[in-house]
């Protein structure tokens, strides 16, 4: 992905923190067995990592990892699942109905580097893979 690599080299100010956990995420991402990603670019708008595992057949991904970019100096993370491909055991998502390509779905706002947070999204991350290996 040197599409990716290239956005990450080019992200130089990162008042928020959250450049670290969308390396987090991507390099687990980019590490699984089976999964292809898709990177789509929409500077000034958002720039969009999607994950499919090759079982799926029905839907285009099972993680949807959006840098917002209205903001180059404080961009934020939206990562985006399925409302059944995850649980949210803490509540911290926020279910967005018909928000992920027409379907239900969960939305975790990144808006800081805290590593709590970057670990339980690393989790629900983990659960929808595990749910896209089955489907």
């Amino acid at each position: 992905m040197e599409q990716v690599q290239q956005f990450l080299n080019e992200w130089a100010n990162d008042t928020l923190g959250t450049k670290p956990v969308f390396q987090f995420l991507y390099e687990g991402l980019k590490n699984r067995e089976n999964v292809k990603l898709e990177w789509i670019p929409r500077p000034g708008i958002s720039y969009s990592l999607r994950a499919v595992h090759e079982n799926q057949k029905e839907r285009p991904l099972f993680v949807m990892l959006d840098v917002i970019d209205d903001d180059a100096e404080e961009r934020w993370l939206s990562v985006c699942f399925y409302g059944d491909m995850v649980a949210d055991p803490d509540e911290l998502g926020d279910l967005i109905p018909g928000g992920l390509l027409g379907s239900d779905g969960y939305c975790f706002d990144v808006s800081e580097g805290e590593d709590a947070l970057k670990q339980y999204v690393g989790t629900r991350v983990q659960e929808a893979y595990e749910n896209a290996r089955g489907e």
